[in-house]
C-alpha cells in the first residue's frame, strides 16, 4: 500500500520560510499555496505544509508549542551520500538555519542538524544500505 506523508508545521513568517526552504533547493506547490500555507514538496510521497500560526491553531486542539525553546517533533530526511549531507546542512546554516549539536559519523551512517528560522529541527542522514544489508 502506497502512502503519502504531510508533515504540518507552523511559521511565523510564512514568506521568510518559503525563502529558506527555497534555497535549499526545495519547490512548492502552487495548488496548495497561498498567503497561509505552501506546501514544499520533498519528494513525491513526502509534503511539508509550512501553515501560518493562525492557521495551523485551527487544526489542533491546545496551544502551539514554541519550537525554539521545546521539541515536539525532529524531522529526518535521508540523503544519497554524506557530500549531500553537509551541502544541504551548511547551506541551511548559510541562510539563516541553526546549528546545535556536532556531526555524528558511524561508519555505515552519517548525518548532521540544523534548526530552521522557526526552530524546527532538521535531520539530514546518509546510511550505506551496503553495510546495512551486510549486518541482517
Amino acid at each position: 500500500m502506497s502512502k503519502k506523508i504531510f508533515v504540518n508545521l507552523p511559521v511565523a513568517d510564512l514568506g521568510k520560510s518559503i525563502e529558506f526552504f527555497s534555497q535549499l533547493g526545495f519547490s512548492f506547490n502552487p495548488q496548495f499555496t497561498d498567503e497561509t500555507a505552501t506546501c514544499m514538496v520533498v519528494s513525491d510521497d513526502i509534503f511539508v505544509m509550512l501553515l501560518t500560526r493562525e492557521k495551523f491553531k485551527g487544526f489542533i486542539p491546545g496551544s502551539i508549542s514554541d519550537a525554539k525553546s521545546s521539541t515536539e517533533v525532529l524531522v529526518c530526511l535521508s540523503a544519497d551520500s554524506k557530500e549531500e549531507v553537509d551541502r544541504l546542512v551548511d547551506k541551511a546554516l548559510d541562510v539563516g538555519g541553526t546549528g546545535f549539536r556536532e556531526p555524528e559519523d558511524h561508519g555505515f551512517m552519517y548525518g548532521r542538524s540544523f534548526q530552521d528560522p522557526d526552530g524546527h529541527i532538521w535531520e539530514i542522514v546518509w546510511m550505506d544500505q551496503a553495510a546495512l544489508s551486510q549486518s541482517e
